[in-house]
Parts: structure tokens; sequence; C-alpha cells
């Protein structure tokens, strides 16, 4: 297996962390006879010597050795070594990405001279893809499970692996391999078009009976990804059925996980689901149904009605790539998902509560549930510890006021968890009896401490969504006792004015401390607080003119436009900086140059363009822009095919871009709701 090895000049490569000297142990580690030294060792190869994806020198001298190890008979866990060959040669398959972004290796430039390595790292591999052919056979399943795709994607002779797959699909003795051998099929049809009859035609008639519930659902998926025009008409009914009746022959293993390592692998294998085929059957489904918002919510509420937990909790997590990248009227899904609180089953309970947590109002058909968990639940409150409980957090972002009660006692623990403050901020005037808790809290904030930052940022968050600006002396406290070498002082001085400037006129006492900071690193934030309370533009105008044409202050010209815009037309004298901060090259300063020119000087001439050009260059900008619109009214008519174009879109705004943040869900509601707004005012 290791001839040679020593041979190589591991020293003179690289890999993700530096030298590649420890390369040769962690291969040997690959055929330790402790399982725990070979799973540490395939983590090191994952973390360093093919780390996020990157080929290296050192990971293209690894594939001899790698090939070996794979075809050495007898040697444990081959079927990991199997999957990191065929992670290393690459990817070619189009449907990789649900949200149809560019499955290239992040950090890859199309022109960097180091992609030679990646094409170096799959002739590799396709020259060593023989190997794969004796594998098929393998006494271990493992291997088995994880040859077929990399046969399918590396050998170069199509017809013979078709052959190959078709013969063991009907040898195969064990039922967790043959979904593989199935998923392969559709792999094969969607890389080898020309040649992909006889692979969809094997997929159709694995659809059907006699075949077992799992294969037939494995075949299902397959063809949604590569010939949806073959299959079934009643596909949701039929589908429901085969997952009820494989549920009910499917028993989870009871067995014990074989290592307890401290590893990335030991985490990830620790973390799959109860029934991990089920949902890898399900997921794949998902994935290929794609824009059939219809079809998959149908589906969903399948799962979720099903008398298994492990259905259903497989159908909470599918949830959340539907919710998160296509628009559709969810309220049934989430109020099923919402049921699943009331389980005695924590996995399922946790699952649902992590999917209704990103939602925000759209989890309003649970709130319901929520509220009870909430109350009842196993510590729902989080009591003891340093963090805000998940179903209080997303009752919270449901806009319920019933948190209200919960998170005054969360105000009341020795510890406030950080999350509080930004929780508060979306219960509007509801949350308005927790303001003198919150001012409490800000009060006992020490000046000098590492953490001074973390804890009222949060809070101060808070008080300034609720306006309460009876917090002014405890706000000031901040302000002037915090030591100039404090950890994070910048941050906190720009979260101090802000707080201050959403008071308004009520916070008049701040005046003086906040014309102290006009000359400081936070001077924009400080001109555009000291606006909102006391509107004195000869004041601020020098302040951000100068922030207009200089990165001196931090947030630079786009946060002084997005000030001068709140002015109004009191900040006239900005209109020529404006103007010519509408031609850089930066889309979001150019996007607030716009805003701010339509605040102040009402002409949209100069406005639309910039806002259609920047609306195609980067969709994040999409809800400034619609804000503006608003306040256009029918000036804005001009561009309201790009708001009337968005709401006629399925897909969610920012999985064009590959987002999946946890605001993501909410921003595109918003969206939304401003492109309706928009059009309205026309």
């Amino acid at each position: 297996m290791f001839r040679g090895i020593d041979e190589v000049d591991w020293a003179s490569m690289e890999h993700a962390y530096g030298s590649a000297a420890d390369v040769p142990e962690l291969l040997r580690g690959l055929a330790s006879p402790l399982p725990q030294e070979r799973e540490t060792a395939l983590d090191g190869m994952y973390g360093a010597v093919h780390h996020q994806g990157d080929v290296y020198d050192s990971t293209l001298a690894s594939i001899p050795f790698l090939f070996a190890l794979a075809g050495h008979t007898g040697l444990p866990d081959r079927g990991g070594i199997v999957e990191l060959l065929a992670s290393i040669g690459g990817s070619d398959d189009e449907d990789d990405s649900e949200d149809g972004a560019d499955d290239a290796v992040p950090g890859r430039d199309a022109e960097d001279p180091e992609d030679d390595n990646y094409a170096m790292a799959r002739t590799a591999i396709r020259a060593g893809a023989a190997v794969f052919l004796d594998l098929v056979a393998d006494a271990d399943p493992e291997v088995r499970r994880a040859v077929p795709s990399a046969l399918v994607r590396f050998h170069d002779e199509p017809p013979r692996v078709l052959a190959l797959l078709r013969e063991r699909l009907h040898d195969e003795p064990e039922d967790g391999v043959r979904p593989a051998l199935v998923e392969s099929l559709g792999l094969f049809a969607r890389l080898y078009a020309d040649a992909a009859v006889p692979a969809v035609d094997c997929l159709v008639s694995l659809c059907a009976a006699p075949h077992d519930p799992g294969l037939r659902l494995a075949a299902l998926g397959q063809l949604a990804s590569c010939a949806p025009d073959r299959l079934p008409a009643d596909l949701v009914p039929t589908v429901v059925a085969l997952l009820h009746t494989r549920s009910q022959r499917f028993r989870p293993s009871d067995e014990p996980l074989r290592t307890s390592s401290d590893t990335l692998i030991g985490s990830l294998r620790r973390m799959r689901p109860a029934d991990e085929e089920g949902a890898q059957l399900l997921r794949t489904l998902h994935k290929a149904l794609g824009a059939r918002t219809a079809d998959r919510i149908a589906l969903l509420e399948g799962q979720l009605s099903s008398q298994d937990t492990a259905d259903r909790c497989n159908a909470v997590w599918m949830s959340a790539g539907l919710f998160r990248e296509w628009r559709a009227d969810y309220e049934e899904p989430i109020a099923l998902i919402g049921e699943q609180l009331g389980s005695d089953e924590e996995r399922l309970r946790w699952a649902a509560v992590s999917v209704l947590e990103f939602l925000f109002t759209l989890a309003v058909p649970a709130a319901d549930r929520l509220a009870a968990l909430v109350e009842s639940g196993p510590d729902p409150r989080g009591r003891g510890t340093t963090t805000l409980s998940r179903p209080l957090k997303a009752l919270a972002r449901c806009g319920d006021a019933r948190a209200v009660p919960a998170l005054a006692e969360v105000l009341r623990r020795p510890v406030v968890p950080n999350e509080t403050g930004y929780a508060i901020g979306h219960l509007g005037r509801a949350a308005a009896p927790l303001a003198p808790l919150l001012r409490e809290r800000l009060a006992e904030v020490p000046l000098d401490d590492p953490e001074t930052y973390g804890r009222a940022a949060p809070l101060l968050h808070g008080l300034g969504a609720l306006g309460h600006s009876a917090a002014v002396p405890e706000v000031l406290r901040l302000l002037h006792g915090t030591p100039r070498e404090l950890r994070l002082r910048d941050a906190l001085l720009k979260a101090l004015a802000r707080t201050l400037g959403a008071f308004g006129p009520s916070a008049h006492e701040a005046i003086p401390a906040l014309r102290d900071l006009l000359t400081g690193e936070n001077a924009v934030a400080a001109a555009d607080a000291l606006w909102s309370v006391e509107s004195d533009a000869e004041t601020v105008l020098p302040t951000l003119l100068g922030a207009l044409a200089s990165a001196r202050y931090a947030g630079g010209p786009r946060t002084a436009a997005e000030a001068l815009g709140r002015m109004g037309a009191a900040a006239a004298p900005a209109l020529p900086g404006l103007r010519r901060l509408t031609d850089f090259p930066e889309v979001w300063e150019r996007t607030a140059a716009a805003c701010a020119l339509w605040d102040i000087s009402g002409d949209p001439e100069p406005v639309l363009p910039v806002f259609r050009a920047a609306w195609r260059q980067n969709p994040y900008t999409r809800r400034t822009i619609t804000a503006c619109l608003v306040r256009m009214g029918g000036a804005g008519t001009p561009v309201h095919d790009l708001p009337r174009t968005e709401l006629a879109s399925p897909r969610r705004h920012r999985a064009r871009s590959g987002g999946h943040g946890s605001h993501d869900v909410l921003d595109d509601e918003l969206l939304l709701r401003d492109c309706v707004a928009a059009l309205q005012t026309a």
C-alpha cells in the first residue's frame, strides 16, 4: 500500500496549513487497526490535504496511495477512502446545487493557475478508475455503497458502467446499498444524455411494484431529476403511500456509534438522523422537484401527518430548504410543524424549533404551540443558561406578545443572554413593559470589561427599538465612562449614538456628548444621531459632507449618504457630491447615493437608472431600493417593472446568490411587502 511513500519529498509540498510533511502519517493512519485512528486520519485528510475541496500538490501526491488503500481487500473503512477520492476528482453533475448556484469550490478563481491542480486531480482519478470496477462487488457493503457514483463519474466506458450497475441491482443483497446504485443510474442519465434512455427505462421499472418501498422512492427521486416527464401523474400520493409502507417496515438501528472520536467526521456521524436513508431519499426528491412548490408542500403535509416520528422529523428538515428558497403559501405545513412541538420525541421538537426560529412572522401559524412550549416545555426559557431559549426566540420573532412575560423573566436573570435585546426588537410596542428592565440591565453593564460591548449592544438595540428615552442617563454613562482602550469601543460608541438617535428630540441632554464625537472615528454615526435629536443642519453638514468625499470616517460615503438622505431638503448642499457618488464602482455606494438624491431633491431622473442597474447587479440592494420606491410614489413608475417582476418570481431573491442566512426569509418577506406597497403608491 505504501511502496515509495518515503521517496516522495512531502516536506517540499504544502496543504492547507503549510508543510505537507505530516501527510505520510495521515495516509498510514488510514490503515491503522484502531477505528479511532482511522477516523482521525480521514478527518485530517479532509481538514488539511483536501481542505474545503482544495487540491494541493500534496493532494495529487496522495492519490496513488489512496487508490492502493481503497483496493486493499479486508481493510476497514475503505468506503470513506473511495468517497475522498471521488471528492478530490471533483463534481461535474450540474444538479448538485438545488438553487442553481455555481458548484465551483469556494475560493477558486476561474483564471487561477492553481486550477491546473484540479484538472490534474480529475485526470489522475480517471486514470485509476479501473480500481472502482473491482470494488463494485467488494465484500464490504460500505465500499459497495460508495463506489457506484465514483464509477459513473470517472470511468471512461459509460456503456460498460451502465451494464455493471444494472447487473449489480439484480445481484446486490444489501437493502442499504441498492439505493446508491439507483442514485448512480440517475447520475448516469444526467451526465450522459445521449446514452440516458436505458438508464431512465431502468429507473421507470424500479418505480413500480414488486420492488420495495425504499428502492421505489429512490427511483422516483432520480427520475424527477433526470426525466421528470416520466414521473407518474399521482406522484405525491404515491410517495406518501410508499413512505408510510416503508415506515412500517423500517426500524432505526440501535447499534452504538462505532467510535466517539472528537473529529469532524465523528461529529457528522453523531448528527446523522435516525433514518438517514429515508432522509436522503426525501432530500433527493425535494431537490429534484425544485420549483414545484405545490407538490413539495403536499408531500411535506403527507410526511408530517405520518405516524412515524422519523418520517415527520425528516419532513421538518426538508421543509427548511423549501421555505428558504421558494415563495408560496406555507400556512398549512408551518402549522403542522408547530404540531411537532407537542411530540415526546426530543429530536423532533428540536428540529421543529430550529426551522420555526428562522421563519420570523411566517411562523405565526405555529405560534400557539410555541407559546405553550415556552410556558410548559422542558426549561423552555433557558433558566440558568447564557443563551435565549430557541422556542422563546422563535415566539418573539413572530411578534407574539405572549413572549413578553417570559422575556421579562429572562431580563431578571443574573446573566442576560445576548440575543434578548434583539428578540425584543421584533415585538414592537407590545414589548414596552420590558423597557424599564432593559434600562436597569444597561445600568449594570461594567464600563471596563472586555465584554462591555457584547452585553450593552443588544440592550441598546432593544431600547432604541422601543424609543425608551428615559434610558438616556444610562446611555450617557457608557458614552462618558468607557476607557479609550476598551475592546470594541468604537463599535460601542456607534451603538450608543444610534440609540440616542432613535430616541429623537427626547434625548436633548445628549447633544453635547454627540457634538464631541463629530471629530472622531464615529463622526458619521454621531452626526446622524445629532440631526435626529436637534435637527441642526449647520452643525452636522460639515461632518457628513467630509465623509461623503472621503474614506476617513468609519462607514465611509455610504453611511454618510444614508444620513444625508434622512435630513431631506436640509441636505441640499450635498447634492453635487451625491451625484458624483452615483458613478462609484461600488454598488452599495451608488444605491445609497441614489436614495439620498431622491429624499433630498425629489428628482427621479438621476435616481432610476442607478436603481435599475443595482437591482440586477446585487439582489441584496433590492430592499433598500423598494423602500425608496415606496417613498417615491408615482415618480418611481418607470422602474415598477422591477418590483412587478419580483412579485411574479417563485424564488426568493437571496436564493439566487446562494444565500441561506438566518434572516434571509425575513428579508425576502419584507421585500415582497415593499414591492406591493411601491406598486400601490403609483
